[in-house]
């Protein structure tokens, strides 16, 4: 059985002290699971984060990059910046970095490859808005992300996909396990590896057990219930469990 890995991704929430608060309560409640856990917090604390989760276990990560590593690239992100400081995953493709930021099919390519070049683990984000589904397109969508995203990567060694329906993220919706296991299980026979494919969107103490009980499902990609210890545990110990 792939070991399950619960990611916390903040997005734009706790980038100052409260975060680093967070984090030190992050560590003293996570420290030493047997399932990996993983805490994206915004770029700056992640200064601080990397001296914070220190030989704790839990693994560092970033919200996004870019695939260069210098020049003139105002605002962006060097992959080397993110080594620096013992990043050890970063999150590629989200939802909200493709609508609201415009990222498309080839710069996420970029970012993948990078990403994966350089030694990173890399959570690529693929799912499909709820027109799409309503459509009956989510299969096709999801099938052009996985494999724009893919194309030409010599291995997919530190590769992970969190299957984030777009319509079930921060909306409080979630789809079912039954739901997001046909999905699951159709990105394993697109790519014929055995990686590990989480699932994202609104992923609460609630319902992660109902997920994370479905074999296809190997972790979650968790928002808004990461930024509380007490839901966030809550979900890794879920985790454990199953595990």
């Amino acid at each position: 059985m792939r070991k399950l890995w619960i990611a916390g991704n903040w997005k734009m929430n706790m980038g100052g002290r409260e975060g680093i608060e967070l984090l030190k309560e992050m560590r003293n409640s996570l420290s030493g699971s047997k399932v990996d856990v993983g805490i994206a917090p915004p770029f700056t604390l992640i200064p601080h984060a990397s001296e914070i989760l220190a030989d704790s276990g839990i693994l560092l990560g970033a919200q996004n990059m870019f695939y260069e590593e210098k020049g003139a690239f105002t605002g962006e992100i060097s992959p080397s910046f993110l080594l620096d400081f013992g990043v050890n995953f970063v999150i590629i493709g989200h939802s909200e970095r493709r609508k609201i930021f415009g990222e498309d099919e080839e710069l996420i390519k970029k970012k993948v490859k990078k990403a994966l070049d350089v030694g990173l683990l890399c959570i690529l984000c693929v799912g499909e808005t709820l027109e799409e589904r309503e459509r009956g397109e989510t299969k096709e969508v999801v099938k052009r992300q996985v494999l724009s995203a893919l194309e030409g990567l010599p291995s997919l060694k530190g590769l992970t996909i969190a299957y984030e329906p777009v319509w079930a993220i921060g909306t409080g919706k979630v789809a079912t396990p039954e739901q997001a296991c046909e999905v699951h299980a159709f990105i394993r026979e697109l790519i014929k590896e055995d990686i590990r494919i989480l699932y994202g969107g609104s992923v609460k103490p609630e319902n992660a057990r109902g997920l994370l009980e479905k074999e296809e499902i190997d972790g979650a990609l968790v928002g808004g219930a990461s930024l509380k210890v007490s839901s966030f545990s809550e979900i890794v110990r879920i985790a454990e469990e199953v595990w």
